[in-house]
């Protein structure tokens, strides 16, 4: 071997310049993936904060007035932490495996949702409004609000969430000027939401956030339907030589 050392060394040399370069290469890469992934996190975390900012509700609600109806609270890893943190998503997902040995997906959302856990060690505590005939401040977790909350109650807090996140994507597309985030269609909501301050509380968050919001029933429920400034009266017709069924304005109230 002795001889042969020097011989084999100089050899090699070559083969050591291509891997150093190689590894160098690789470093580059990695770095650049999980400066762009961390990139995407910190949108995602604007995202978030945006929600809740969004979800302020408008005046005239009581005590609800100016009160954000959703609250996101989280605690992220300052940028040298995360930068590390995210870079094990990135091995891990290089991987393909978990240092648990659980199979890691590599789509691009997966890889995103990721790199936010990692961000946010300690998880996310989300709070919402509970609606209620005083609109009292008074907060639910998202997690507790079917145990809490009644149908009606659900209900509304659903529609305000939607015209919630309406909002926040009509703002990321740069259209909160034209304040329009778009129409909501609701198969009978009144059949479990027939109280008159859920029906005022959805349809006030809904025109503060520049949804519209179109309700459907067949019920005739008089103290319902009082709440809406135009109510369209629907029948059902056919024509019989051509096969078709369609339906037909029958009456418009405003």
């Amino acid at each position: 071997l002795p001889e042969h050392a020097e011989e084999w060394a100089e050899a090699l040399r070559p083969r050591l310049r291509t891997l150093t370069g190689d590894l160098a290469q690789i470093d580059r890469h990695r770095s650049g993936m999980v400066t762009r992934l961390q990139s995407m996190v910190e949108g995602a975390i604007r995202t978030l904060r945006s929600a809740q900012r969004v979800s302020r509700l408008p005046d005239g609600l009581g005590d609800w007035s100016g009160q954000e109806f959703l609250r996101i609270r989280f605690t992220e890893l300052d940028d040298a932490d995360l930068a590390t943190a995210l870079g094990e998503v990135v091995d891990e997902a290089a991987v393909g495996k978990t240092a648990d040995g659980r199979d890691v997906k590599r789509d691009g959302l997966s890889l995103l949702l990721r790199g936010v856990r990692a961000a946010v060690p300690k998880g996310f505590r989300v709070d919402m409004l509970k609606p209620d005939s005083v609109l009292r401040t008074e907060r639910q977790r998202v997690s507790e609000i079917r145990d809490v909350f009644s149908g009606g109650q659900q209900l509304t807090a659903s529609i305000i969430l939607y015209c919630t996140l309406a909002a926040l994507r009509a703002n990321n597309r740069g259209r909160m000027r034209n304040p329009h985030s778009g129409v909501l269609f609701l198969d009978n909501p009144i059949g479990r939401a027939s109280a008159g301050y859920l029906l005022e509380l959805q349809r006030a968050v809904a025109s503060a956030l520049g949804v519209q919001l179109v309700y459907t029933t067949g019920l005739f429920d008089a103290g319902a339907l009082a709440e809406f400034p135009l109510i369209v009266r629907l029948r059902n017709d056919a024509d019989l030589r051509a096969g078709r069924k369609y339906l037909s304005v029958d009456a418009t109230m405003r």
